[in-house]
């Protein structure tokens, strides 16, 4: 009976201690556990490098992620739809892209606000947008002198 019970006290700690990783890992990776969320859409020419889950920054700080992704039809453009914290006030003209960390790094969605008074509300569009940039389209016109 003495094996039994110090089993399930181990057992409890070994399961306690894994759902702190959890909410630890959560928590360092910047997600909100059910927080007030702005959702927000742009268009982009080129989204490569991005998908479901990529890190929106503003100021270096995550402050959302992209929730989805789709070829608009019409215009043959990817259509992104992204959320950022409920707490900010972005301003209208604020300015989105894809950028990347470094020459090897992983790409985010970056934004830079505006100065415009009017907000985006949940719902909007960002206007101001710009793709990424891809290395061996650059390295390849480099090469060729095109």
């Amino acid at each position: 009976m003495a094996n039994s019970a110090a089993e399930a006290v181990i057992g409890a700690v070994v399961l306690a201690t894994a759902a702190g990783f959890v909410f630890y890992a959560g928590q360092s990776r910047g997600l909100q556990m059910g927080g007030d969320t702005t959702v927000l859409h742009a268009n982009f020419r080129s989204a490569e490098g991005i998908t479901v889950g990529t890190d929106v920054r503003l100021a270096g700080i995550n402050v959302g992620s992209v929730t989805g992704l789709e070829l608009d039809p019409a215009t043959f453009e990817a259509r992104t739809t992204f959320t950022v914290d409920g707490k900010l006030r972005l301003p209208t003209d604020s300015d989105v892209k894809i950028a990347s960390e470094g020459l090897l790094g992983g790409s985010f969605v970056e934004i830079t606000p505006g100065a415009a008074e009017e907000v985006l509300e949940s719902g909007d569009e960002v206007v101001n947008t710009q793709g990424s940039v891809s290395l061996l389209n650059l390295l390849m016109r480099f090469g060729t002198g095109k």
